[in-house]
């Protein structure tokens, strides 16, 4: 139950950022990257660059609101393969046994990204941009989710899964706004 908590937290970390669960997770453990499927096949020094540069990237631009846009295509694109990428790496690294497990989180660690940064493109929509202050945060819970994988992976899920119950009440919310903009322009 614990490497499931883990894989949930690591999950929810990749729905908030790309690069930066993925550099922290490579600088927590000791082989850098050797666990992480697809990452183990780039040179270190390389995948330390690129995820570096991201990271900064991601970090800087998404504080604006044209940075936020456009950090959101690739977010959106690329969440479910580094959910999934992750969600396995952390399976393999806590040695989560029958290897059809590993597949099967990877895949609902993939799943749980993709509804993440669904949810964040919408409260981007619906505020025509997110506010500095919630950026922050997402940044900050975003290296904690990675951090608490390892250290703490109760504590990570439980956050993972309260981060999956803010999603279900934003849906719930959204729908309403909706239904009361529908009721307006009809009448």
């Amino acid at each position: 139950m614990i490497g499931i908590l883990a894989v949930l937290s690591v999950s929810a970390a990749a729905g908030m950022r790309i690069a930066l669960p993925l550099l922290v997770i490579g600088l927590i453990q000791g082989d850098l990257w050797q666990q992480v499927p697809l990452l183990s096949r780039i040179q270190p020094p390389v995948l330390i660059a690129v995820l570096t540069a991201w990271t900064l990237l991601e970090l800087f631009v998404s504080k604006q609101l044209w940075g936020q846009r456009l950090l959101q295509f690739v977010e959106l694109a690329f969440s479910p393969l580094v959910g999934a990428v992750m969600a396995m790496a952390v399976a393999r690294i806590l040695k989560l046994e029958p290897p059809n497990l590993i597949w099967i989180l990877g895949t609902v660690g993939g799943l749980f990204a993709l509804v993440l940064q669904l949810v964040k493109v919408g409260w981007f929509y619906r505020l025509q941009g997110l506010p500095t202050w919630a950026v922050l945060i997402e940044d900050i819970l975003c290296v904690l989710l990675v951090l608490f994988a390892f250290k703490a992976p109760n504590s990570g899920g439980l956050i993972a899964l309260l981060l999956l119950w803010l999603a279900m009440r934003s849906s719930q919310s959204w729908y309403q706004w909706y239904k009361e903009g529908k009721k307006q322009v009809d009448r």
